[in-house]
């Protein structure tokens, strides 16, 4: 897709130093609210096993509680992948299958197509997660990363919401890299990534590129402030630099609290920012 070599790129982390510091945000982050033990939905893809990874060495295995749910069209390798994550791992576990939840409204409205399902489905899997982080006494850690997040690709409300994200500001290719390095299995490092929403759904057929090529983009366009203009100018392929800025910017109002219409001198989000400013 490219017409010309475009700049070197550079998404190489320090392992071991992103694995002192993510570690330390979920231990630190849950702590300070007074919980000691953290829940999270176990996919069987690269993003969540890391994300249970990462929280099982913070917190210790006995205090994650990992979460399988699967649809009745769910790929059976992911259980599996979700599974050798649990057993490698030592975490508690539990699966509660979401098909008797989500099947009423699908079939009320037969005509619903598949984004619908999915987002349907990710929200019914927030439900179990938040209320199994009330029984268990966790907080829902997240598993989006960089990439998804700035290109909107998740449900608001569903795989979106959680109390904290510890890999939120690693783009998928360092996903990838700090995954190898703390043991997650090469199957899973290996595999298409896809949120199994449909049979033979795969995240980069619905974007229309690969994560390889959105995180160069995004690299330049979000962290080295390149305008779309340098980086076709660079060698992107203009559709490419397009569609990529288009969905950063569609799909802002993912990444940011509902705006509140502002009518006094202090209003939540705009003025009063920060516990300080509450007497404490």
């Amino acid at each position: 897709m490219m017409t010309k070599t475009p700049p070197s790129v550079d998404l190489h982390i320090n392992p071991t130093l992103a694995r002192k510091i993510l570690t330390g945000f979920i231990r630190t982050e849950i702590e300070r609210v007074g919980f000691h033990k953290a829940v999270l939905g176990l996919s069987g893809g690269i993003d969540s096993a890391l994300a249970c990874y990462l929280a099982a060495e913070a917190l210790g295995p006995q205090n994650v509680l990992a979460m399988r749910m699967p649809y009745h069209t769910s790929s059976p390798e992911s259980l599996e992948h979700a599974q050798l994550v649990i057993d490698t791992l030592g975490v508690q576990s539990l699966t509660v299958p979401i098909t008797e939840m989500v099947e009423p409204l699908f079939v009320r409205f037969p005509d619903m197509d598949n984004l619908r399902k999915g987002n349907v489905m990710a929200r019914a899997r927030m439900i179990v997660l938040y209320d199994q982080s009330s029984a268990f006494g966790g907080l829902v850690i997240g598993t989006g990363n960089k990439t998804e997040i700035l290109l909107g690709y998740s449900t608001l409300y569903g795989d979106s919401a959680c109390a904290l994200n510890p890999i939120g500001d690693l783009y998928k290719t360092q996903v990838r890299q700090l995954a190898a390095d703390m043991g997650v299995p090469s199957e899973i490092i290996a595999k298409p990534p896809s949120a199994d929403l449909w049979v033979g759904q795969t995240d980069e057929d619905e974007l229309g590129f690969t994560y390889e090529q959105a995180d160069q983009l995004l690299y330049l366009l979000v962290d080295q402030r390149y305008s779309p203009e340098d980086c076709i100018a660079a060698g992107f392929e203009p559709p490419l630099v397009h569609a990529v800025v288009a969905r950063v910017r569609r799909n802002h109002f993912k990444r940011i609290l509902p705006p509140i219409a502002k009518i006094s001198n202090r209003t939540i989000g705009y003025d009063f920012l920060y516990p300080r400013d509450w007497g404490t």
